[in-house]
């Protein structure tokens, strides 16, 4: 059986870190067994479904990697379908119409409420013959069963079991004649050929009522996976106290898609020891049964840890790629041809310390700014008369130097010793006059980064 996976958010708010976790899992699942990750736009709540929530969800996976097989499906688009099952169900002998108006569901619960006992609504019209029927608008209701008990087999959750007479006869189709959620969902899994239903765990009871509509439609039903919910670092549920909740937020802030899948992944989901993997990695290793039953705790230390890691060895042109798509996605101005050729160069000592994109460009200060360089107060204080004198007799050895580590090793040496100085004295005045910081990569990268030329001119800056 080939396996079919699908995500299906709906575009009333931005793409949920916690969604993108299930839409990951399922992508996981899907492409490690050759099979297809689905996407589609649960987008019934006409009040709320925006175009603008919908591109966020698009570009939230975009960014992700996450991607799906075939165009984006719209759940309203398919609405036709929904009420032809229904209407399908209720010929079988399966549903049937209800006519009870709200304020008579209400007062039924009005007294159910006062007489303490179960508010659940039981339609009076559940067993009424079509001859008795008023002409009147109804709703079609799903008949669900009303002793005994259900087990559902769960690939996370295990057995589960819920009590028939919890159940209601949910509602298939309103008396405008459109479907519900629950059915909607139902329809459209089956005829996308959906194998793996894999989602939160707060749709497990939502599974028992589901469930009714496979069985009387005599349909396959998908194996489910219900994960649990992500909390923060409190044990309560993730939400913007805790910080970014968004997927936008996340690549906004500067994360790594690579690392960001990698910590998704890993965060409910254990394979062995193991924290830091690759993509194909986490494809050939991910199964449901590596999955946990408790919510796992967001923890941003681990996040960034995990990025910094993938930032490391991530490649050079990729992570310059990635880098430019940060810069568009918070607005800021676009790189030149020249910072883009001098942050290739500098990828090598850029990457190896920096755990986000901000702090691989605070490293980067040194190409991205312009002579002449204006030192930061604590970098400037290394720039005495004596060091200033130091970087004056440094550069005439540096203009004939071939520009090579080594080289420059030496010279630098050879001029501290003169001095009766540590080399370590001499990376305050040159990490001054070359980057402006008191804090940068190496003195002798930004020198090879930099080239000779624009080396010595900074050196001479700062010596006048």
């Amino acid at each position: 059986m080939s396996v079919v996976t699908r995500f299906a958010p709906s575009p009333t708010g931005a793409l949920h870190i916690g969604s993108a976790r299930t839409a990951l899992f399922n992508w996981l699942y899907a492409r490690g067994r050759g099979g297809k990750f689905l996407l589609r736009i649960e987008d019934t709540d006409k009040a709320r479904s925006t175009d603008e929530n919908r591109q966020a969800i698009l570009d939230g996976m975009t960014w992700l990697g996450l991607d799906w097989d075939g165009e984006p499906s719209s759940q309203a688009a398919n609405a036709t379908r929904h009420a032809a099952v229904a209407h399908e169900l209720l010929a079988k002998g399966a549903a049937y119409k209800c006519f009870s108006t709200q304020d008579e569901i209400e007062a039924f619960r009005e007294m159910a409420r006062a007489a303490k006992t179960s508010t659940l609504f039981r339609s009076p019209w559940r067993d009424v013959a079509e001859a008795d029927h008023p002409d009147a608008p109804y709703v079609i209701r799903i008949k669900a069963p009303r002793e005994g008990q259900k087990t559902l087999q769960d690939q996370v959750q295990g057995d589960v079991t819920w009590s028939n007479d919890q159940l209601d006869d949910m509602i298939l189709l309103r008396s405008d004649g459109t479907p519900v959620y629950m059915l909607a969902v139902v329809v459209d899994d089956h005829d996308m050929g959906v194998t793996h239903v894999i989602r939160g765990d707060d749709h497990l009871a939502n599974a028992f009522r589901q469930n009714l509509i496979y069985e009387a439609m005599g349909w396959d039903k998908p194996t489910l996976a219900h994960i649990p919910l992500i909390f923060g670092p409190d044990g309560k549920k993730l939400s913007k106290r805790h910080g970014a909740t968004g997927a936008a937020e996340y690549q906004a802030l500067g994360y790594p898609a690579a690392g960001m899948r990698n910590y998704l992944t890993r965060l409910g989901w254990s394979h062995g020891d193991d924290e830091f993997f690759s993509d194909a990695q986490a494809r050939e290793w991910f199964d449901l049964n590596g999955i946990g039953k408790s919510p796992a705790r967001f923890d941003f230390k681990k996040l960034e840890n995990i990025c910094g890691q993938h930032m490391a060895v991530a490649a050079d042109a990729a992570l310059l790629q990635e880098l430019q798509g940060f810069l568009a996605a918070t607005g800021a101005d676009p790189l030149t041809e020249a910072q883009k050729s001098g942050l290739s160069k500098a990828m090598y000592c850029l990457k190896e310390r920096a755990k986000t994109f901000p702090e691989l460009i605070d490293k980067a200060h040194f190409i991205l700014t312009d002579r002449p360089i204006e030192p930061e107060e604590k970098a400037a204080n290394h720039l005495t008369d004596v060091s200033r004198g130091i970087l004056a007799e440094l550069t005439p050895q540096l203009q004939n130097a071939s520009w090579s580590r080594d080289i420059l090793e030496g010279i630098v040496a050879s001029t501290a010793e003169a001095h009766d100085m540590k080399l370590g004295k001499l990376a305050g005045p040159l990490r001054a006059a070359l980057a402006g910081r008191a804090v940068s990569p190496s003195m002798f990268d930004m020198m090879l980064v930099l080239g000779q030329d624009e080396t010595i001119a900074r050196l001479q800056d700062a010596a006048d």
